[in-house]
C-alpha cells in the first residue's frame, strides 16, 4: 500500500507559557536560516496564530496575531506586519514598529509578541442567524427563550483578502451545547460528540467550498456557549487505500455483465430465430386456413351435386319401376345420362383426392409447427421470479410471457382440434372411394348396357336394370346423409380453425414485439459491457484523483500579516469565537465598580 507523506495541518492550539499561546507544529524544519530584513539574529521559522471575536451573528469585533518565533541565533530580528498596536508576551524588551517593520531583539529559542489588528477583514465572511419556531429572532431576544430553535451559520469566501486561505483551508464549526437546555438535537452533516457533561456538534467546511450549516433542537431557557471556528490548512497524511479487492469485485462485476451480454445476445439471436418460425408457422397457417376454408365454402355445392345425383337415381329408379315398357332410344338416352353421371362422379372424385392431397400436405406443416413449440411449463413462481433476473420488465418481460402465454393457448386450442383435423383426410378418401365406386358401378351398368341393348330382352333388362337403379338409389341415399355429416363437420372445423389462426397471428405479434424488446436489451447490454470493462482501472484513477484533491501536499503556507514574511512561514492557523448568548443577570442593589480587563482576562476569556 502506497503512503504518500503529506504535511499535517495543526488542528487545535497548543497553549505554552501563558496557557492561550500556541506553539509550533514542529520543532523540525529543513528551512534555510535566512535572516528577515537587516538583523543580525537567525530564525529556524515562525508561525501566526490569527485569534478573532465575533458578535453572536458572526460580525468581527477584534482581531489579533500571536506570532511564534524560533529564534536559533540571539540577535535583533526584523518581521513585516502593520499592526495599530504591539506586545512583548516573551519578555520586557521594547518592540519598535517603524511603518510596516516590527523591530525586537530576541533570546535563542521560542520567542512571542502579540499585534492587534482593529480594521483587518478574516478571509471568510461568517454569517449566524437564529430561528425560533420558525421565525427570525435577535440574540438578545432569543435568550432565556423556550421553543424550536434552529441556527444557521453561513460561510463564503471575502473577496476583501487573499484567497488563498479560503482555497486552501478547511473550517472546523463548533458548537457546545448544555444537554439540561437542549434536547433533540438535529444536526445535518454535523458530527455529535460528548464534551464532558456537554454535547459538541462539529461541521467541517472543505477547502473552496461555502458553508451551508444547521442545528435544529428543542431548547427550555435558551443560553449558548461561543461558537468556535478554526480554520486550518487542509493539507494531511491519506493512505492509498488497498484496493485489490475493490478492483478484484469490479473485476469479477465486468465479468459477469460480459458474460450477461453474451447470453442476452444468445436470447436475441434464439428470440430472433423463434420470431422467424412463429412467421413462418403463421403464413402457413394462413394458407391452411384459406384452404380449409374453402373447402367449407364448396361443401354447399358438393351437398347441391350431391341432392342432384340422389334425386337423379331415385327418379330414374321409380320412372322404370312405373314404367311398363321403355324405347330403346329412351333406353339409350338413360344409358348417355349414366355415363355423364359416371364422369361427373370420377371428376369428383379425382378433385377430392387432390384436395385430400393438399390439406394432408398443409396439415403436416402445421403439425410441425406446432410440435416445434415447447410444451414445457412455466410456473407463476418462475414468471414472477423474471423481473430479478436484470431484463427491461415493461420491454422485455412481460412481452415473453405473453408470447409463453400466447403459444400455450395456441398449442392447447390445436391440440383440441387436431382429432377433427386428423379426420378430414381419412373423410376426403373415404369421400373420394365412395365417389370412384359409384363411377365404377355406373360404368359398369353402363358398358353392359351398351353392349347387350341390341340383343336383349327390354322388359327382362329393364326389370333388371330397374332393380339396380333402385339399390343404387338407396345407397347413394345413405351416402348423401354422410355426405352432409361430413360438411358439417368440416364448417365447424373451419370455424375452430379460424379461432387458431387469430391466436397464431396474436403469437406473431408477441414474439415481433419480443424480438424488437430483446433487441433493444441486447443493445443496453452491450453498452454496459463497453461502458464498465474498463471499470477497475477508471475506479482506481478516481480514487487517486480524490485523494490528489484532498491532500492538497504542494500547499505552501503563506503569511496572514505580510507576504514578506513568506520565506519564514512554517504554519499559519485562524481561531475563531463569537460571543456566548446568556441571560442577563439581575442587577445587584449595590453597584460593584466594574474593573475593565486585562489582556489576559480578555484572552482568556475567549476559552470560555
Amino acid at each position: 500500500m502506497k503512503t504518500k507523506r503529506i504535511l499535517l495541518g495543526s488542528m487545535a492550539a497548543m497553549l505554552v507559557l501563558p496557557s492561550f499561546l500556541v506553539t509550533a507544529a514542529s520543532d523540525e524544519s529543513n528551512a534555510e536560516e535566512n535572516n528577515i530584513g537587516q538583523q543580525d539574529g537567525s530564525l529556524s521559522y515562525k508561525d501566526e496564530v490569527i485569534y478573532a471575536a465575533l458578535q453572536a451573528t458572526g460580525e468581527q469585533d477584534e482581531m489579533y496575531v500571536v506570532n511564534n518565533f524560533e529564534v536559533t541565533e540571539a540577535g535583533e530580528i526584523v518581521d513585516y506586519g502593520s499592526y495599530d498596536s504591539l506586545k512583548n508576551l516573551t519578555n520586557l524588551d521594547e518592540i519598535e514598529q517603524a511603518d510596516n517593520k516590527i523591530i525586537f531583539t530576541a533570546p535563542e529559542g521560542k520567542y512571542y509578541y502579540q499585534g492587534n489588528m482593529d480594521d483587518v477583514p478574516l478571509p471568510w465572511n461568517i454569517d449566524v442567524s437564529y430561528w425560533l419556531d420558525d421565525k427570525a429572532i435577535t440574540p438578545d431576544e432569543l435568550a432565556g427563550k423556550d421553543g424550536h430553535v434552529e441556527i444557521k451559520i453561513e460561510t463564503s469566501a471575502n473577496e476583501q483578502v487573499d484567497d488563498v486561505f479560503f482555497n486552501n483551508y478547511l473550517l472546523q464549526i463548533s458548537l457546545t451545547l448544555d444537554p439540561t437546555v437542549f434536547t433533540n438535537m438535529e444536526a445535518k452533516d454535523g458530527m455529535v460528540a460528548n464534551a464532558g457533561k456537554n454535547k459538541q456538534i462539529t461541521f467541517t467546511v472543505m477547502p473552496e467550498k461555502n458553508g451551508n450549516l444547521s442545528l435544529e433542537a428543542d431548547v427550555v431557557d435558551f443560553e449558548l456557549q461561543g461558537i468556535d471556528i478554526k480554520a486550518v490548512p487542509s493539507s494531511m497524511s491519506i493512505d492509498s487505500p488497498d484496493m485489490e479487492d475493490m478492483t478484484g469485485d469490479m473485476a469479477s462485476l465486468t465479468d459477469a455483465i460480459a458474460k450477461i451480454n453474451d447470453g442476452v445476445s444468445d436470447l436475441n439471436g434464439g428470440v430472433t430465430d423463434l420470431n422467424d418460425g412463429v412467421w413462418s408457422l403463421r403464413n402457413g397457417s394462413s394458407e391452411f386456413n384459406d384452404g380449409i376454408s374453402d373447402i367449407n365454402g364448396s361443401s354447399s355445392e358438393l351437398i347441391e351435386a350431391s341432392a342432384a345425383i340422389k334425386n337423379a337415381l331415385k327418379e330414374m329408379s321409380t320412372s322404370l319401376e312405373n314404367s311398363d315398357e321403355m324405347e330403346l332410344s329412351g333406353l339409350e338416352k338413360l344409358v348417355g345420362g349414366l355415363s355423364e353421371m359416371a364422369t361427373g362422379l370420377n371428376e369428383t372424385a379425382t378433385g377430392l383426392d387432390s384436395l385430400r392431397d393438399n390439406y394432408i400436405a398443409a396439415y403436416q406443416g402445421l403439425d410441425q409447427a406446432m410440435a416445434a413449440i415447447p410444451s414445457y411449463e412455466i410456473t407463476d413462481k418462475e414468471i414472477e421470479s423474471l423481473p430479478t433476473s436484470g431484463a427491461d420488465q415493461e420491454e422485455v418481460v412481460d412481452q415473453l410471457v405473453e408470447t409463453y402465454k400466447a403459444a400455450q393457448t395456441a398449442k392447447g386450442t390445436y391440440t383440441q382440434a387436431k382429432e377433427a383435423f386428423d379426420a378430414v383426410g381419412p373423410s376426403l378418401s373415404n369421400t373420394s372411394t365412395g365417389f370412384a365406386e359409384l363411377e365404377k358401378n355406373l360404368t359398369t351398368m353402363v358398358d353392359e348396357l351398351t353392349s347387350s341393348i341390341a340383343g336383349m330382352d327390354v322388359s327382362e333388362s329393364l326389370g333388371q336394370l330397374q332393380e339396380g337403379l333402385s339399390q343404387l338409389s338407396t345407397n347413394y341415399e345413405e351416402f348423401h346423409v354422410g355426405l352432409g355429416s361430413y360438411t358439417d363437420g368440416v364448417g365447424q372445423l373451419a370455424h375452430s380453425y379460424s379461432q387458431l389462426h387469430d391466436g397464431i397471428v396474436d403469437v406473431s405479434v408477441g414474439t415481433s414485439e419480443l424480438e424488437d424488446g430483446v433487441g433493444e436489451l441486447a443493445e443496453g447490454t452491450t453498452e454496459l459491457e463497453e461502458s464498465t470493462s474498463n471499470l477497475p482501472d477508471e475506479m482506481q484513477e478516481e480514487i487517486d484523483q480524490m485523494i490528489a484533491d484532498f491532500e492538497n501536499s504542494d500547499f505552501e503556507p503563506v503569511s496572514f500579516v505580510s507576504p514578506s514574511n513568506n520565506d519564514k512561514i512554517n504554519n499559519v492557523q485562524f481561531i475563531i469565537k463569537t460571543e456566548s448568548i446568556e441571560k442577563e443577570e439581575q442587577e445587584e442593589t449595590e453597584e460593584q465598580p466594574k474593573q475593565e480587563k486585562g489582556f489576559w482576562e480578555r484572552l482568556m476569556d475567549l476559552f470560555k
